[in-house]
């Protein structure tokens, strides 16, 4: 793999990230899953390294740096076998808009847990009716004028790791006082709040972060609930959601670099004539594919981070749609090659190949599917009419 344009810090810094990953690796997460546990000794260590606050604000704790940087963390243990996909959510995420729209009680109350790995948040934004169409979202928040408080009411699906999050940052909307318009806003929620209840999805999916459905029941929360500014909801919310494509490009980069390893290093040594199989056009060429494909990716997934951190969300949204799909599409296309590089080793528990094939697809569907991106790119960068 090329860091030609990295600096030396983020290649010390990938470095670093890859030694922490290679003393767990894939047989540790793999264990994870099994017990029905959580990475709780990589997340530690990876808190008590810097790493999952790389990116948060040096005065509550963390390293200083951008999505570039977590993005290398994220990569990297991904590309060792045990990525953590909370550092999607909590960090990324929830921190990245604290970070950014937070009250200065808020950043004080959340952003040190989530730097040192002590506190994590989930996000809840999808809904059962409302799929890739935000605007659709129908939790809503009402003002009880006598108390100051928010009422929240509303249904999400699929929202990770709530079981483990102290709290989960909600998109809800409220209604414009000048318009009557529903507008998107963010709430903190604490686990354990009244009326705030899960349900967990039983998956295929072979991972140690569950899957919830939850239902909020007039939700009682304090005023101080609500992150930033009630009538910069819009922006707040992009504010996250890119990060958030930019680490599951990371995540899906990190995937297919562990699989293509696997698989080259098979092709290598596996030999069933005079010769390892690697030798021959039909398994090098596909492999050769890949390694290009993951290095495209990169690529953009480096500029979206770049553009995010320099504060041009408009030019970090486009990358960080195209380093999504770009890095999803990798992923699926190696993690499907490096299988049959294997033949019937590649569903095999021996070689830890055959769960990806479930894990890569989620890349193509969440956050957002490839064809949502597709609409993005033909309408905000081609000017394209719209179907709907």
């Amino acid at each position: 793999m090329s860091t030609v344009l990295e600096t030396e810090e983020h290649q010390a810094l990938r470095a670093a990230v890859a030694a922490l990953g290679k003393r767990y690796g894939r047989e540790y997460l793999t264990r994870v899953v099994r017990e029905e546990g959580h990475p709780d000794e990589l997340w530690a260590d990876a808190a008590k390294l810097g790493y999952l606050g790389v990116n948060l604000p040096e005065e509550y704790g963390g390293g200083g740096g951008g999505i570039a940087e977590l993005s290398i963390v994220l990569e990297e243990l991904g590309a060792a076998g045990c990525p953590l996909l909370m550092m999607v959510v909590s960090p990324a995420i929830c921190g990245t808009v604290i970070a950014r729209f937070g009250t200065d009680e808020q950043k004080q109350a959340w952003l040190p847990g989530l730097a040192d790995g002590t506190r994590t948040m989930a996000f809840g934004i999808t809904e059962p009716d409302a799929g890739s169409n935000s605007h659709r979202i129908t939790t809503t928040a009402r003002r009880d004028e006598a108390s100051g408080d928010w009422l929240l009411t509303g249904r999400k699906v699929f929202i990770s790791g709530v079981d483990i999050a102290d709290a989960t940052l909600i998109v809800g909307r409220t209604e414009d006082d000048r318009t009557g318009n529903l507008k998107p806003c963010l709430f903190i929620v604490p686990r354990e709040t009244e009326g705030f209840r899960r349900r967990q999805i039983e998956m295929e999916l072979q991972a140690p972060e569950k899957q919830f459905e939850l239902t909020l029941d007039d939700v009682r929360l304090p005023a101080d609930a609500l992150v930033g500014d009630e009538d910069a909801g819009l922006l707040q919310l992009f504010a996250g959601l890119n990060p958030e494509r930019i680490m599951t490009a990371a995540f899906s980069i990190g995937m297919a670099r562990y699989a293509l390893s696997r698989a080259v290093g098979y092709a290598k040594e596996r030999s069933v004539w005079k010769s390892p199989i690697g030798a021959h056009q039909a398994i090098a060429h596909p492999l050769a594919q890949s390694h290009i494909d993951i290095e495209l990716a990169r690529l953009m997934m480096q500029k979206a981070a770049r553009l995010y951190d320099e504060g041009d969300d408009m030019g970090a949204g486009e990358a960080a749609n195209m380093a999504k799909l770009a890095a999803a599409d990798a992923c699926v296309k190696t993690v499907d090659q490096s299988v049959h590089t294997l033949g019937g080793n590649g569903l095999t528990k021996e070689f830890g190949l055959a769960s990806l094939i479930v894990a890569s697809r989620v890349a193509r569907i969440a956050p957002v599917s490839r064809e949502m991106i597709l609409n993005y790119v033909s309408h905000q960068t081609l000017g394209l009419p719209k179907s709907y």
